[in-house]
């Protein structure tokens, strides 16, 4: 069925205009005042609604085994919780170990996914080891349309990769065009950090963050830098968290590295007193990077609105109270990771727009247009244009509610920000021209989604 949607305030990078989108074929096909359509055409009037382009979440985890658990969401759960809070496009992380056959893990991940998400997605390849087969396997990977790497300075002898890995990694990105995103920690003093603190008697939450503090991270993020100035690839720091790492990822950009920025949501509202809480409170919000101290709360929104931030995803990564609870006896067993994929949009919007802290461009530039072109997906996806896939969400900016979890719809027992207000909700939400969302509620299709396939960018 053919879509119209009337009177609404277009706001996408460069350009805010109060005008009319038709779609069909699940494309946009018009953009002007006083459209037309055919008799059968679903009308939505706009009036006093923002219209953004699809959200695009760059960084998320829905099928994760981790840390002796699984992520708790499904790629229907974790889809139809992101296209409520305005996500219309996901980006996996594929994560098999350093145990697992790099092409099985790729294919498992997939089979995951198809038909079960309400949204289109599409996955970044971990790289968690470099063998005489890996080559082979990444080139045919990538042919298949995954056109993003990502290795883990960090979790050692899991996820993590040496030194060598990384220049072997990045090396053969840099000949497929291939972007590579990176968590930055240093493996190796986490690893004793961690040990030291035990040894001590220190278990608890609290000392999540004291074992892989801020220098740590700081050392990771320069010394991806640099193995990115040394290879000429390209790179992206994923969920950055502090000034110390920011300044280390800005000096490789003033000096010509290729190199891009992600933060999320948590590192701009959550800060780590929340870590810190007794028992269970404080294992809720243990994620690594871990939340940092106040002071760099404002660091990242400052950096965000000047563009020197690129991006805000989410890491979402859902375990629940029970699972957190594994680490009752040592904060080294608490899944990381907290969910966040229903709620980044409207946060951003409250937090960032709302507060005078981020312009309106700026919000829907690092919401949905740059992750759009660093992966690939632009412009099919991240803006509003004729020929754009038809992915629109319909912005109503006087709702006002709470984040609960006893509201929200990961599947997940807890909200790392429960009781925050929320001024502005998606009022619409379509995937490709059909609508999926009404006013917080899922009317649409399930399985809709599709895996997208990206084009070596060659940077």
């Amino acid at each position: 069925m053919a879509l119209l949607i009337k009177n609404g305030d277009i706001v996408t990078v460069g350009a805010r205009e109060k005008a009319d989108i038709y779609a069909e074929d699940e494309t946009i096909t018009r953009i002007g005042k006083n459209l037309e359509a055919p008799a059968g055409t679903e009308i939505v009037d706009a009036s006093g609604k923002l219209i953004f382009p699809g959200f695009i979440d760059p960084h998320v985890h829905i099928y994760l085994p981790f840390m002796a658990t699984f992520a708790k969401d499904t790629h229907e759960t974790g889809s139809i919780a992101a296209l409520i809070g305005g996500t219309t496009t996901y980006i996996e992380m594929c994560c098999p170990n350093r145990n697992d056959d790099a092409l099985e893990g790729y294919k498992l991940w997939k089979s995951k996914a198809e038909g079960k998400s309400a949204c289109d997605y599409a996955f970044h390849m971990s790289v968690t080891k470099f063998e005489r087969e890996t080559p082979g396997q990444l080139r045919e990977i990538v042919a298949d349309g995954t056109t993003s790497f990502k290795i883990f300075l960090s979790y050692k002898n899991f996820f993590g990769v040496t030194d060598e890995e990384m220049y072997q990694t990045l090396t053969l990105a840099r000949q497929l065009g291939v972007i590579v995103t990176a968590h930055c920690e240093n493996a190796e003093l986490v690893a004793q950090l961690q040990a030291k603190l035990l040894s001590e008697g220190k278990t608890g939450p609290e000392w999540h963050e004291p074992s892989r503090p801020e220098s740590v991270e700081a050392e990771g993020t320069g010394r991806f830098a640099t193995f990115l100035e040394t290879t000429k690839a390209t790179g992206y720091v994923v969920h950055l968290s502090c000034e110390p790492a920011l300044r280390a990822a800005l000096a490789a950009k003033e000096r010509g590295v290729n190199l891009f920025i992600e933060s999320v949501i948590p590192h701009f509202l959550l800060d780590k007193s929340c870590a810190e809480r007794p028992g269970v409170e404080g294992m809720k919000h243990v994620m690594s990077p871990p939340l940092r101290a106040e002071h760099n709360l404002g660091v990242l929104w400052r950096a965000l609105n000047r563009g020197l931030i690129d991006t805000v995803g989410t890491d979402h990564c859902p375990f629940d109270t029970e699972q957190k609870l594994l680490g009752k006896d040592a904060f080294t067993a608490i899944p990381n990771g907290i969910p966040g994929i229903e709620d980044r949009v409207n946060l951003l919007y409250t937090h960032g727009v709302k507060r005078g802290r981020l312009d309106l461009e700026r919000f829907v530039d690092a919401a949905s247009t740059r992750p759009a072109k660093l992966f690939g997906l632009y412009p099919r996806k991240g803006t509003i244009a004729i020929g754009s896939d038809a992915d629109l969400v319909i912005y109503d900016p006087d709702y006002r509610g709470v984040i609960s979890a006893k509201t929200h719809h990961v599947n997940n027992d807890y909200s790392g920000f429960e009781g925050m207000t929320i001024e502005g909700r998606p009022s619409v939400v379509t995937v490709r021209g059909k609508i999926q969302v009404k006013d917080g509620k899922f009317i649409g299709e399930r399985g809709r989604g599709r895996m997208l396939k990206r084009e070596a960018a060659y940077f």
